[in-house]
């Protein structure tokens, strides 16, 4: 954390000025809304929502928006996180926030790898057990990223 603390990254950003961590954090709250609000209407189509909409219209758009706020809320987060690295040591969010982002990317990762989410994506008929376990994944997925939003805002409370 200290090695974080003192990077050129953080020094840098250290030294842009006032607002520097204020727009980072801005950054950040437009990236996590991004990705939530991709990964809320996909999964709550997969946990059985709106079925009169083919699950591959919402795949579509949600994931590339996902991974664009993903990618953005990741970049701030890390930029911001340099700035006081060392007072985290110890922050019980933190150390549960980060692991919560492993999973989800996994999740994603093995989603992205089921036959069912395949046809899914393709637009092709259901196989039995497909719904049943796209909804598990989708479940899951919104309980994890609601997990690291409300470990992130009690980073800061700790």
């Amino acid at each position: 954390m200290a090695w974080l603390e003192g990077s050129a990254l953080a020094e840098t950003l250290r030294g842009l000025g006032i607002w520097t961590y204020g727009l980072l954090n801005l950054a950040h709250i437009l990236g996590i809304a991004t990705l939530f609000g991709a990964v809320v209407l996909l999964d709550l189509r997969l946990i059985g929502l709106w079925r009169s909409i083919p699950a591959a219209h919402l795949i579509r758009p949600t994931v590339p928006i996902a991974i664009l706020g993903f990618l953005t809320a990741a970049t701030s987060g890390i930029m911001m996180f340099s700035f006081n690295t060392t007072e985290y040591h110890g922050n019980p969010f933190l150390y549960t926030k980060l692991p919560l982002i492993v999973a989800g990317l996994v999740n994603v990762a093995v989603i992205q790898r089921l036959g069912a989410w395949r046809r899914a994506a393709a637009g092709e008929p259901e196989s039995a057990g497909d719904q049943r376990l796209l909804a598990s994944f989708g479940a899951l997925s919104l309980l994890i990223w609601l997990g690291v939003i409300a470990c992130g805002r009690m980073i800061g409370y700790w």
